[in-house]
This record gives structure tokens, sequence and C-alpha cells, in this order.
């Protein structure tokens, strides 16, 4: 199946690929370039001269998904290449499913739990891997906000809360609800 055809909502419902294990979200960065092509080109817009001539955006595409992530807006392709690798976890999160609901929670999303609630900001390193923790879930679930997040430890607000900081995994949760006649998440 090419990726380019896929939508984020048929790779959510359809759990692409299941058998990954673990996560290409959680890898550590050198694991995670190691599965990766790089690639640096020129973007135009506002940086002047230096950014029109020099190849400092990076371009990386996870080899065994298909999933891409571009950086271009800093000077620095060194900076370029951190941001790329930040984009390409998160949407490697929304868009790669790898769990299911007998999994108990990991260490990684019990160590940001506390009374119930979740504390991450979505420039943590782990936010890519709480996040993919979290729409695993729900898709184990069948996209159920209340039997996910009790299943994580936490209210279903929560949850919620946590997807809402990538805007994009909320859109797609709340197409696979519509599907499947849910209120959609707010």
């Amino acid at each position: 199946m090419a990726r380019e055809d896929a939508s984020v909502l048929g790779l959510l419902e359809k759990g692409y690929p299941i058998s990954m294990r673990p996560h290409p979200a959680t890898l550590e960065e050198p694991e995670l370039l190691a599965d990766c092509q790089r690639r640096t080109t020129r973007r135009g817009g506002p940086g002047g001269q230096h950014r029109n001539k020099v190849e400092t955006a990076v371009v990386l595409t996870h080899l065994p998904t298909g999933v891409s992530a571009e950086a271009n807006e800093r000077r620095s392709q060194s900076a370029n290449q951190q941001q790329a690798i930040h984009r390409l976890r998160v949407r490697l999160a929304i868009e790669v499913r790898s769990s299911s609901p007998d999994q108990p929670p990991s260490q990684r999303w019990t160590d940001r739990v506390k009374g119930g609630r979740i504390a991450v900001n979505p420039e943590h390193n782990d936010f890519p891997a709480l996040l993919a923790e979290a729409l695993d879930q729900l898709a184990a679930y069948d996209f159920d906000l209340p039997g996910a997040a009790a299943h994580l430890g936490v209210s279903p607000t929560q949850l919620v809360r946590l997807v809402r900081l990538a805007p994009a995994a909320l859109v797609a949760l709340n197409e696979a609800r519509g599907v499947r006649r849910l209120k959609p998440m707010k």
C-alpha cells in the first residue's frame, strides 16, 4: 500500500502496521535515524542570502512506514534536523499503531501521571511517545474515551487535553469517532 494514498484516518483505524514493536516514536534518536532516509534541500523565504544558497532544510522519511517530516525555519542544518526529528516522532505517533488493550501503561507514562493528571508539554522530548501510547490505547478500545482513559489511569478530560496538544491527532480521532457515530472530542 502506498503511504501517499492512505489517509491519516485509515492509518489510525487500521493500525498500520500493527506488528511494529516498539513504537517508532519511542526509539532513541540513533535507532530512529537508522530507519530514516535523510535529505537536505534549500528553501526560500525569510532568512536572507544564507538561507537561499545553503541546503539547511532537512527532510526525514521513516522507511518502514513512509512517514516523513521536514524542518526549514532555522538557518542551521543541525537545528533543522532536531526539529524534523521531533516532527517525525509526532507524525509517527499519530499515524502508526502498535499496542493492544492488555498492555499496561509504560513506565514513561506512569512517571508522567500523578493523581490522575498527566503533565507534559508538546515540546518535551517524550511528548511523541506519550501521544503514541494514548492513541494506541484509544484505537485498541475502539476510540472509547472512558475505557482508554481508565486503562491509562487518567480522566477522559486529561486524555483529551493530551491529544489536543497535537491538532492533527485530534482531527484524526474525531474523524474515526465520527465513523463510529461517537461524539467528537473537543
